[in-house]
């Protein structure tokens, strides 16, 4: 309606009273008939919000107010949430509410003045979420060193999948991917989106098929375009995934409500793929240092070992029972060759006993006195051989004695069982407790390490 055209109101002729319904009635049958698409600009204010979900308010500007009402099905339009002070301009319908008889218009359409409403409700969403700490940092999940499968939930279909899939083969062969296929763009994105991320939560974070990381990705576009990752429960889904999600939307410039979520935003799709997976070199040069460095430290761990092994070696107990093993070896060597001496004489005396016997037997029958030499000097030598085998089992069994007395009084054994050696300032072994008077100072070597002490008194037992 322009400016010039103005209402009609016809009167008749003659004083016409009106009841206040019927004036009503025409006053709003004009308006909805003259008014019934206007924009009007305004600040709101006295918002209330029913239980069926009607909007009530006022517009206002700085010398004059209406009433407003925007019912459920305008309002479930709005992205961003309706507040006293808002500048909005709205698209409505005048006319009467003849309950109060005042004038009101109904809204169709409310847009905030200045900034789109994508905006503003992408504004308020990250407040409320901010506010919730779903954006705080300590919530944030490292990624996994080398991830064993890695979903994509993206379009089947662009350059957005192809250069992720590029990137990934390129730094790691044999990485383990998963497609999650989803339309990241209109109104069915945000569900479908939902959707794969539930089926991550759902069905693949255990067994064989489990997933290490989840990408989130699609390319550039408008604030349109990208709205799908800002919605709320998008946002809601991140958050509940039991791996880590990396949010690669749009370009370097381009912030959605999921890369406030995720546990890491890439500035696109690329990068999110160079950073969820280490070149393979690098990780097979970060595992030679590894190894490198384990080598070392184990190398080190055996010296100080040895070391404490020479210590423990070098204390006065552990030498005299060297000494005493050495000493009984060297008898056992001494027994040893006196006995192989002893059967080799014993064999040569026979033998000149045989020399003899044969140069006598010349001139007799050479072959019975051979046969009865050979008898004889079996049977002597079989029990030589008993005698020798019966003299080293007795001289083993002497050892073995030797060897299980060593043991026995090994200071080590006595230590094992709760006991220790005591030693003065000296390095003297304490016997008795008049050698350590009050105020000497002792140390007392245990089965693990030592300790030194100083005494407070002796006692008689």
């Amino acid at each position: 309606m322009s400016q010039e055209q103005q209402p009609s109101f016809e009167f008749p002729a003659e004083r016409a009273v009106w009841t206040v319904s019927a004036l009503l009635a025409r006053l709003k049958k004009v308006l909805e008939q003259n008014f019934f698409d206007v924009w009007i600009e305004g600040e709101i204010s006295n918002l209330h919000l029913s239980a069926a979900r009607h909007y009530y308010f006022t517009l206002k500007d700085s010398s004059g107010q209406i009433r407003a009402a925007m019912f459920a099905g305008q309002a479930r339009f709005l992205k961003f949430r309706l507040q006293d002070g808002m500048q909005v301009v709205v698209r409505a319908r005048l006319s009467v509410y003849e309950a109060r008889g005042e004038l009101q218009c109904y809204v169709e359409h409310l847009e905030p003045r200045g900034r789109g409403s994508l905006q503003l409700a992408f504004e308020q969403l990250k407040k409320k979420l901010e506010a919730e700490g779903l954006f705080a940092k300590e919530r944030k999940r490292p990624l996994p060193l080398l991830p064993r499968r890695i979903a994509l939930i993206t379009s089947p279909r662009g350059a957005v999948i192809a250069d992720m899939i590029r990137v990934l083969r390129r730094r790691y062969p044999n990485m383990n991917l998963l497609l999650l296929p989803v339309q990241v763009q209109g109104p069915q994105a945000a569900g479908e989106i939902v959707s794969a991320l539930a089926t991550v939560q759902r069905e693949l974070t255990q067994g064989e098929g489990a997933v290490d990381v989840v990408i989130v990705g699609r390319g550039g576009g408008s604030l349109e375009d990208l709205w799908p990752f800002n919605e709320e429960e998008v946002a809601r889904a991140i958050l509940a995934c039991p791996v880590p999600v990396i949010s690669a939307v749009g370009h370097e410039t381009d912030f959605t409500i999921a890369d406030f979520v995720a546990d890491l935003r890439a500035p696109t799709p690329s990068a999110a793929a160079e950073l969820v997976v280490r070149p393979k070199q690098d990780i097979s040069d970060s595992v030679g240092e590894l190894e490198r460095r384990l080598r070392q430290g184990l190398h080190l761990r055996l010296l100080r070992r040895r070391q404490l092994l020479h210590e423990i070696a070098a204390h006065r107990p552990f030498r005299a029972l060297q000494r005493r093993l050495q000493e009984r070896s060297q008898r056992v060597d001494e027994l040893s060759f006196r006995l192989q001496r002893a059967v080799q004489l014993r064999v040569q005396s026979y033998q000149r006993r045989v020399d003899i016997a044969t140069t006598r037997v010349r001139h007799h029958d050479a072959r019975r006195m051979l046969d009865l030499l050979r008898g004889t000097l079996q049977a002597r030598r079989s029990g030589l051989e008993t005698a020798v085998r019966n003299e080293l089992a007795r001289r083993q069994q002497r050892l073995d004695a030797l060897q299980a007395l060593l043991r026995e009084r090994n200071p080590l054994n006595i230590l094992q069982r709760g006991y220790a050696l005591v030693y003065d300032a000296q390095g003297n072994v304490v016997r008795a407790a008049e050698q350590l008077p009050p105020g000497s100072l002792l140390r007392a070597k245990l089965a693990s390490g030592a300790i030194e002490a100083e005494v407070k008194k002796t006692v008689d037992r």
